[in-house]
């Protein structure tokens, strides 16, 4: 590696999934994995692309019953592309001897390199170096441009370019007794001489699919009158170019693909439109470059400068995670009615279904690219009926959104899934996670305290934020001691399904989930607000409109300052209503048997257990609450709910859940090393090094060739702008307040903040804010009270104050021996 490059110096076949997946190039629109072009999709590799928000329904029998299933479609491999020696075999460089080996994603302008030696059996030497983009200045547009070297030999060369329309959904090996087959071909041809065309379509969401590839052959820059055969079958069109090569001698391939669906706007028909933008298109070298300055755009306003010493390679890692985050949601997607993909658009996991991951996704975008945010929210807009009806079905109020979803907005939750360790399919209740719906509230609410854009409140916002608080009014139930609690819920903990004792199709969830209730109270606290953000007519019309009235906005009120939170033991939030009868796992015993055990579940199940019996959790569940909100708005928020919060709590909840936590999502590391950074430097910065490696080390056995996981990506970078900056906003004021831990020296970043371009420059001894110059207004920056008007092409600079050292000695003695016991050890 170096700050801009993955690189590998060797062909591993066992990691050629995760290489393909981290290797994956897109545009938030398109992505293409990183397969070799003349691979197939076998036990090695998965030459996958995808279309952002393009799925398809299909209906399989599991355990005598029908179940539906939605699935991002595997789009026809536009990249195919091999060769073959005086009419031997088409090469598969896994078949041929490797002699030298390199491959590289360049992060700063979005190309993959490889660089090969290879030697058949007939000893002749070939030399194929590759390389290939997907467009981000034209969002339907890839190409590969491949050099052919005949080194010590020469003769009659064939290169083959296709567009493969056969392929199914196979990237995911626990869904592969699913039906998988998405496409019917409509049909192929050869429009022009150096043109292919494959029309397709999906058999169930009727989308069609056109791909278009042109492929030419040059010689010294010159383009070669090569011999060309085509050949159709169903699903499959093939040009052959045949052309005598010298020995040391080089010829270059260059094949310009373009991909439309009929979802997309502007266009007679995806085939024309294919069709000209491969004849339209000029050479390799040019469309590389305009791809390279868009890529440059996106890097002056996402990179950012950190000189940190305990972690390799940080900034490397934070520009990976950047980089696929951009290919997954940039401005291409802006108009696509798409979500934040939780795996990205880089494989088959989770079917490409949209969860709560922007949660942990948009703070980041809000203060960069806030037109994307503003783009994500409105896909949840659009499915707002879906949610209210979900809502109804399911006898509540409002709007319930569903944990998974997909093109509609209904629940795409799977009722089955499969525990690859037992071979069992159990039914799945994470729908019961109806903590996505405060999620959603929350990222609206983030999003306006950023921008202050009243429009998108006023036409989008307020109607979502307002049945989602309408929703959870409608699920509180009041308890006999005057409270309200919420029952039959899953946190975000997803270990705890139901209490002990019951069968899984059984369990219905647990009670009074702390996190989900306190977030409960968040949303209807801030309903209040967000009417009043309104003009005074247009905040009338939504009332009438949806029928609030002055009795039901009392009533929510009355829900904020009554829901039950349970506590256990000394200033313990307890996870959920009974937590305290649970078990104590024993950790040390299975981290010994197992070593991995990440995935607890799956281990219980396989021998015959549940972990419903025993305290231990997935991943942060209790501690999310420290994540998402300062000490001082949970302060206040306990305050409403009627109990007493005192910071130390946060310390003593922190140590405890961390002892119980397995880890068992890329999630879970993110959150905890938040919390963590400002007082346990060493054992946030393990768990920063473990969520900074997920995907490249693919810390969770096997998950990384399905796709990246962006939730944890994003998440690391905003470790960056905002933990330790302390980067936060309330009331319109830009606050910072950092604290950056010893072996961090600086932090250099770029924002948007209510119409004005920031630079945020901080070290150990100050922070300076600098605005470019434009036409927006001035904003009032803060830092620990200290306020200050801050105009464009103005600058100004805090010195830091010494932060005081912690009193309570016996949180750190916890943590002391916390940090001993290494809760962590059972990933290294």
């Amino acid at each position: 590696m170096n700050d801009w490059t993955l690189t590998y110096d060797r062909y591993d076949p066992e990691r050629e999934g995760v290489r393909e997946a981290l290797c994956t190039l897109g545009n938030g629109y398109l992505c293409t994995r990183g397969a070799a072009p003349d691979c197939a999709d076998d036990d090695q590799h998965y030459p996958g692309s995808y279309v952002a928000g393009l799925y398809n329904r299909r209906t399989s029998t599991i355990k005598g019953r029908e179940i539906e299933n939605e699935d991002l479609v595997n789009l026809p491999n536009w990249l195919v592309l091999t060769l073959r020696i005086n009419g031997g075999e088409w090469v598969r460089f896994d078949d041929l001897e490797l002699i030298d080996y390199a491959q590289e994603l360049c992060l700063r302008d979005g190309t993959l390199t490889r660089r090969l030696r290879l030697r058949d059996g007939e000893g002749r030497t070939i030399r194929w170096h590759e390389r290939r983009f997907v467009s981000m200045s034209d969002k339907h547009l890839a190409a590969v441009a491949l050099e052919i070297t005949a080194e010590d030999w020469a003769g009659r060369v064939e290169v083959r370019s296709a567009l493969d329309g056969t392929v199914i959904n196979n990237n995911v090996a626990r869904y592969r007794d699913l039906a998988s087959c998405h496409l019917e071909p409509l049909g192929t041809e050869a429009p022009q001489d150096d043109v292919i065309l494959l029309r397709v379509r999906t058999n169930a969401s009727r989308i069609e699919i056109a791909e278009a590839a042109r492929t030419r052959i040059y010689r010294n820059g010159i383009e070669v009158d090569a011999v060309r055969r085509t050949e159709e079958r169903e699903g499959w069109v093939e040009q052959d170019l045949a052309l005598d090569l010298g020995e040391g001698e080089t010829v270059s391939v260059e094949k310009i693909a373009a991909v439309f669906t009929s979802r997309d706007d502007a266009i007679a028909a995806p085939a024309i439109a294919a069709c000209e933008a491969v004849a339209d298109a000029p050479r390799f070298e040019e469309l590389h470059g305009a791809h390279a300055e868009a890529w440059q755009e996106l890097w002056d306003d996402f990179d950012m400068v950190t000189r940190l010493r305990d972690l390799d390679h940080v900034e490397m890692k934070l520009r990976l995670h950047v980089f696929h985050l951009l290919q997954s949601v940039c401005e291409n997607a802006i108009d696509s009615d798409i979500g934040v993909p939780a795996r990205g658009w880089h494989g088959e996991a989770y079917r490409g279904h949209i969860f709560w991951d922007e949660l942990f996704i948009l703070p980041l975008l809000n203060f960069r690219r806030p037109v994307v945010t503003r783009a994500l929210l409105k896909y949840r807009f659009r499915r707002l009926g879906a949610a209210r009806k979900i809502a109804r079905e399911s006898g509540f109020e409002g709007a319930l959104f569903p944990w998974q979803s997909g093109s509609d907005g209904r629940e795409e939750t799977q009722v089955l899934h499969l525990n690859p360790k037992s071979g069992d399919w159990v039914p799945d209740n994470s729908h019961r996670q109806r903590h996505v719906n405060a999620a959603i509230a929350y990222n609206v609410w983030r999003y306006y305290e950023v921008t202050g854009d009243r429009e998108f409140m006023r036409d989008y916002g307020a109607e979502m934020y307002l049945e989602i608080a309408r929703f959870w009014a409608s699920i509180a139930e009041e308890r006999p001691d005057g409270r309200f609690g919420i029952r039959e819920v899953m946190g975000p903990d997803e270990f705890q399904t139901g209490y002990p004792g019951l069968p899984p199709e059984e369990e219905r969830g647990i009670d009074n989930n702390a996190y989900t209730n306190v977030m409960a109270c968040f949303v209807l606290r801030h309903a209040a607000d967000v009417l009043e953000i309104l003009p005074q007519r247009a905040r009338h019309r939504l009332c009438t409109r949806l029928g609030i009235d002055g009795a039901e906005r009392a009533r929510w009120d009355r829900i904020s300052r009554s829901l039950y939170v349970p506590f256990h033991d000394d200033a313990i939030i307890s996870q959920f209503e009974g937590y305290e009868k649970l078990k104590e796992f024993d950790w040390d015993g299975y981290r010994e048997k197992y070593g991995d055990i990440q995935r607890l579940d799956r281990i219980l199940g396989a021998e015959g257990k549940s972990v419903n019996d025993y305290k231990a959790s997935k991943q942060a569940d209790v501690l999310m609450l420290f994540y998402l909100f300062s000490t001082e708005e949970l302060a206040l928020l306990f305050e409403r709910l009627g109990y007493d919060f005192q910071p130390d709590m946060i310390t003593k909840n922190i140590d405890y859940y961390l002892a119980r936590t397995s880890h068992g999502s890329t999630l879970s590391h993110v959150v905890h090393s938040w919390v963590l950074i400002r007082s346990i430097r060493p054992m946030s910065w393990k768990l920063l090094g473990s969520a900074l490696d997920a995907d490249i080390a693919d810390i969770q056995g096997g998950t990384t060739q399905e796709g990246i996981h962006l939730g944890a990506m994003a998440g690391t970078v905003d470790i960056f702008q905002r933990c330790l900056t302390g980067l936060d906003v309330k009331s319109g004021i830009l606050l910072v307040n950092p604290l950056l831990p010893e072996g961090l020296d600086e932090v250099r970043l770029r924002i948007q903040f209510r119409g004005q371009d920031l630079e945020i420059v901080t070290d150990r001894n100050s922070v300076e804010i600098s605005a470019q110059p434009t036409a927006a207004a001035p904003v009032t920056v803060s830092y620990r009270g200290h306020y200050r008007d801050l105009a464009p092409g103005d600058s100004t600079r805090f010195h830091l104050i010494e932060r005081p050292a912690r009193q309570n000695a016996q949180c750190d003695e916890n943590r002391r021996q916390l940090e001993a016991a290494d809760p962590l050890s059972c990933e290294e």
